[in-house]
Order: structure tokens, then C-alpha cells, then sequence
């Protein structure tokens, strides 16, 4: 706005200065020619009518002989008057004494009958006609940044009104997708135009949403519930069938079958009634302050039991005594999801690392492998619930929960978990956890 104002200002002023100056001539012209009518010659002499002497638009007329001798008229005071006669030319004349002024110049030659030829000479000055326009030009300049200040002002002012109803629903977006919570609603209130109604809509469809959402947790909490029992009825009847000497040798291997199948759908429902309560924001944490140390040493210990079947060597670098606030079971549940999922996708014969290190207001730690590693389309996917990148690996044994329930524990315990693969090279997650300071 303020280059375009001043755009146009700079064209009006152009005009305006040669309008002014074209103006000048007009005055100019039109004086000379007119005191003509004021001369004439009468009994010997020439007669000058009082209009003649009147300084009208700034004119100053002069009346000449032909040999040049001044005979009557005013001129302006310092003027230069000894430019030769030139007819019917307006011509610009720098010849000033005592300052430096420009005048516009004009002589119209007479001849009057009786006395002879006669100049009348007309001299007006461009500098004050000028010095005007000068005036105004330099009150714009002290105008003009005033007008944009103002107009600045009054535009953010303005656009923030008009804007703060897109900056609502921008920041409710925002924090819903920061906070997950559904609940959360724009309310911009009543209004008639585009936005407000975008604004209405938008709140019917997370209305929508929510309910969508909230019936597939309770649907999820529901069943997960309802199986939890039977499953630990059907587990301990296994327990009890598999102490039982008498059994046929192909009866027990068929009822370990079925013992293995049943734990894991066990293990399915618990996952899922867990993740179900964390969505519905009823999850227990028992927070208090433990050795994390101690707890990735026994997670790497059993993880190295189950590993010896493949030949995959758990090697460990933890530092001693690291405590953080947090809960006990959720966390070892954390270390065994992260080291079943490097066994489940190693390779036979490889290698595990495992490393836990306290960096200032942090512990931060690995778990690497030399496995098969995660295609990079993959990767982003990996913490989706269900989701496996080659089931046929699992050989049952993983539903594709686990690291769902890894990244609910680290963010429930205030930390952070990253995943960096190579397909065929291995993978490698680092995750880290806020130190508490009150014990160590």
C-alpha cells in the first residue's frame, strides 16, 4: 500500500508541477495580450490605463520603445531587464541579482498608429509559483509517513479481528494434534459468514469423531475385558492338565500346543486392555522411583534366555545405579518389547546391544541388532497397533502390539523413542527418559 500511495503521490506531483508551470504561461500569455487594450495614443502621447498596473496572477508589465528605452510599467525587483526583444516567445530567464529565482519571460511587439512600434513586455516569477508547490510537496512528505504509521496500525488491527477466528481453529487443531484429545472444540460462538459456519462444521465433525472414537475404545476395553477371564480360566486348566503324569506323550505336546496359543492370546487381550485404558485416559501408573539400571539388566538377562535358541548374543553396556521416576511394570514391559522385537527380527547366530547411559538431565539408551532390518516406507508405520513388517517371522508369537505399547510407555513417562534401519543391516532404537534427582 504504502509503494503503490507513493506511486501514485509521485505522479500527481509530476502532473501537478507541469500543470503549474503550463498555468503560469497561460497567466502570462493572457496578461500581455489584454494590455493592449490599455495603451493608446492621444494628443501626442500615449494614454496607459490604470488596469495596466495592477500585479495580477504575479505579472509584472513593462512597456518599451523600439530602441529599447524603458517608457512605463513595473519590473521586478533585481530583474535582470537587458534580455534582447524576441516576439510572441516565452522564454526562461536565470539572470537574477541578489538570488537565485527563474522568471518566465514574454514580449509582444505593437505598432500604434500615430507613435510607432511599442513592446510590452510581461515577466512573472516561476521560483514563487514554484515555492508553492514545493510547500505541498513537503507537507505530503511529513503527511505521508504519518498516513502509513496510521494506516499500518489500523490495517493490523483490522486483519487481527478479521484473522482471529482462523487463528482459533488453527490453534485448536493444534493442540487437539499435540494433546490427542478429541473433546476439545473451537466454539466460535454465533456468526453469519464463511468462517463461523467453517468453524460450526468443524466442531460437528469432531463431534462425530469423538463418539466414532470413544465407541471403538469402549467396544476394545469391552472385549479385551470379557476374554480376559475365560483366557486365565483356560490357562490355568492347562496348568493343572500339564501336571497331570498319566498324559499321553502326543496328548501333552498337543496340550503345550494349546497352552502357548492360549498365553498368547492372554498376552493379546492384556496389551489391548491396556492401550484401550491409556486411550480413554484411565490408565494406572505407579510412579515411583526406580533403578532403571537394575531393570534393563534383568530384561537383558531374560531376553538372553530366550535367545540362546537362535544363537543371538545379548551384549550389554549399562551404567550403574539410573533412577527415574516411573513404573516398575510398565518399564520392564518396555525393555522385553524392544529385545523380543530385535530376537524376533535377527537374524540366527547375531547379535544384540544393549546400552544405557545417563547424559545430564537425561538417560538415554539403545537397543541395536544386526537383523534383517526395516525397508524406510516401513518405518513410520512400525508403531501402529497390529502392524507387522514380516508376520511370518513371529511364528505367531507377536500380534504387532508391542511397539504400540513401547511408544504409549515412553511418552506416558515423559521420554522420547527414534528408529533408524538398514534392510539387511540391522536396526537400531534410541529412546531416552527424564532423570530424577531426588534419589539416586
Amino acid at each position: 500500500m504504502t509503494i503503490v500511495v507513493c506511486g501514485i503521490l509521485l505522479l500527481l506531483f509530476s502532473f501537478s508541477n507541469q500543470e503549474i508551470l503550463s498555468n503560469v504561461q497561460t497567466q502570462l500569455e493572457e496578461k500581455v495580450s489584454g494590455a493592449r487594450e490599455d495603451i493608446s495614443y492621444k494628443n501626442g502621447s500615449l494614454k496607459i490605463d490604470s488596469d495596466f498596473w495592477e500585479l495580477e496572477h504575479g505579472v509584472y508589465l513593462s512597456i518599451y520603445a523600439a530602441d529599447g528605452t524603458l517608457l512605463s510599467g513595473k519590473i521586478p525587483y533585481g530583474f535582470d531587464n537587458s534580455a534582447p526583444f524576441e516576439d510572441r516567445k516565452i522564454r526562461k530567464i536565470r539572470k537574477i541579482q541578489g538570488e537565485n529565482s527563474q522568471y518566465y519571460l514574454l514580449d509582444l511587439i505593437y505598432t500604434i498608429p500615430g507613435y510607432g512600434t511599442i513592446d510590452i513586455r510581461g515577466v512573472t516569477s516561476i521560483t514563487a509559483a514554484e515555492r508553492n508547490f514545493i510547500m505541498t510537496i513537503r507537507l505530503a512528505m511529513i503527511l505521508l509517513p504519518l498516513l502509513v504509521i496510521l494506516t499500518a496500525i489500523l490495517g493490523y488491527y483490522m486483519t487481527g479481528r478479521t484473522l482471529k477466528p482462523v487463528n482459533k481453529i488453527t490453534n485448536t487443531v493444534q493442540s487437539i494434534q499435540k494433546n490427542k484429545d478429541l473433546s476439545q472444540r473451537i466454539s466460535l460462538g454465533q456468526g453469519q459468514d464463511e468462517i463461523y459456519q467453517l468453524a460450526a462444521t468443524f466442531d460437528e465433525l469432531l463431534e462425530q469423531i469423538e463418539k466414532g472414537f470413544l465407541r471403538e475404545q469402549q467396544f476394545t476395553s469391552d472385549v479385551a475385558h470379557e476374554l480376559r477371564t475365560p483366557l486365565s480360566s483356560m490357562l490355568l486348566l492347562c496348568e493343572d492338565m500339564l501336571e497331570e503324569q498319566k498324559l499321553a506323550p502326543k496328548m501333552r505336546e498337543n496340550l503345550i500346543l494349546l497352552y502357548r496359543k492360549v498365553k498368547y492370546l492372554a498376552q493379546i487381550v492384556s496389551q489391548l486392555l491396556t492401550l484401550s485404558r491409556a486411550d480413554q485416559g484411565r490408565a494406572k501408573i505407579e510412579s515411583e522411583n526406580i533403578n532403571l539400571s537394575e531393570l534393563a539388566e534383568i530384561a537383558a538377562e531374560e531376553a538372553e534366555e530366550i535367545a540362546i535358541s537362535r544363537g543371538i548374543t545379548v551384549q550389554t553396556n549399562i551404567a550403574p545405579d539410573i533412577f527415574i521416576v516411573g513404573d516398575e511394570t510398565l518399564i520392564i514391559r518396555f525393555f522385553m518389547n524392544l529385545l523380543n522385537n530385535a530376537i524376533f527380527y535377527g537374524k540366527d547366530n547375531g547379535h544384540i546391544w544393549m546400552s544405557l547411559q545417563r547424559w545430564g538431565e537425561e538417560v538415554k539408551g539403545e537397543i541395536r541388532d544386526d537383523g534383517i532390518g526395516i525397508k524406510e516406507e516401513n518405518l513410520p508405520h512400525i508403531w501402529k497397533r497390529f502392524y507387522q513388517i514380516d508376520a511370518s517371522r513371529t511364528n505367531g508369537e507377536s500380534a504387532g502390539l508391542g511397539l504400540s505399547m513401547v511408544d504409549w510407555i515412553v511418552m506416558a513417562h515423559g521420554g522420547n523413542i527414534q528408529v533408524t534401519s538398514k534392510v539387511g543391516e540391522g536396526s537400531c532404537f534410541y529412546f531416552s527418559f527424564p532423570v530424577n534427582e531426588n534419589k539416586k
